[in-house]
């Protein structure tokens, strides 16, 4: 990883729009800092397009939607995105209804297994609201697990036939095989009519989770707040760059420099 202030200023000038993550990389210990705040409406006010992408549920997804100057947010690692039109909510799933309610019977089982065979595991605080995946707490409101349990978690989730991933503070998994990554195409693509991966140097993600990694590998400008250093050995490819402070501290300090970069500081 490079320092973030390496990203040559002609590479940004060409960003049009932000990926990003928001546990960890928008927040700082589970608070979303005013800088945070600030970034985001900067980087919209200067007519940049920004999407958060994150493993949060659909009930954080349509609330959060409505309060930030976002495009859209793509939640629970891309089981769909939410976004306002004409003032109007909407929310676009990757499965239909009958297939959501089939995986949600079997997923609130597999929660129970999990919570019986992993000591000091629970449910995440929010799992009563995820449409299509099964959150289960490591690191947020228990006492932090032993990398061992994790390991186990996700074992558990694969044996099931679950994709599994672990994010800075819970162990996300799903039936099927889509992916933050995946549903951000369909989300630009459906939103915005371009296509992600032919216009990919003209959007920066930032994150900081093992379940960013199919984004870090995909972006050229992809950018880790310092906090992704705790979970490098996880990541099968690291982050081109790397900011010099964490969570939402980082992604101002990102955003500061790509709106100096376009002379809009």
């Amino acid at each position: 990883m490079q320092p973030l202030r390496n990203l040559p200023a002609p590479a940004l000038r060409r960003v049009r729009g932000i990926l990003t993550d928001i546990d960890g990389t928008l927040t700082t210990g589970g608070r979303l800092p005013a800088r945070a705040v600030l970034a985001l409406e900067q980087l919209t006010q200067a007519g940049l397009h920004v999407i958060p992408v994150t493993g949060r549920c659909i009930a954080w997804a349509e609330i959060l939607v409505r309060l930030w100057p976002v495009d859209a947010i793509i939640g629970e690692n891309g089981a769909f995105y939410s976004h306002l039109r004409h003032g109007r909510l909407l929310t676009r799933f990757l499965d239909d209804a009958p297939t959501r309610a089939r995986n949600l019977e079997r997923i609130r089982a597999l929660g129970e297994r999990i919570r019986r065979e992993v000591p000091g595991s629970a449910l995440a605080s929010d799992q009563a609201w995820h449409a299509a995946d099964l959150a289960i707490d490591h690191a947020e409101d228990v006492t932090p697990l032993p990398a061992d349990a994790v390991v186990h978690i996700v074992r558990l989730m694969q044996d099931a036939g679950m994709t599994a991933t672990v994010s800075s503070i819970h162990v996300n998994g799903w039936f099927g095989r889509h992916d933050k990554l995946s549903m951000s195409r369909l989300c630009v693509t459906e939103l915005l009519g371009e296509d992600l991966d032919a216009r990919r140097d003209e959007w920066l993600f930032i994150g900081d989770s093992a379940n960013d990694a199919s984004m870090f590998a995909h972006f050229p400008l992809s950018v880790g707040v310092a906090n992704v250093r705790e979970i490098l050995p996880q990541l099968p490819v690291a982050p081109a760059y790397v900011t010099e402070a964490s969570g939402g501290e980082g992604f101002a300090e990102m955003a500061g420099q790509l709106l100096a970069a376009r002379g809009q500081q």
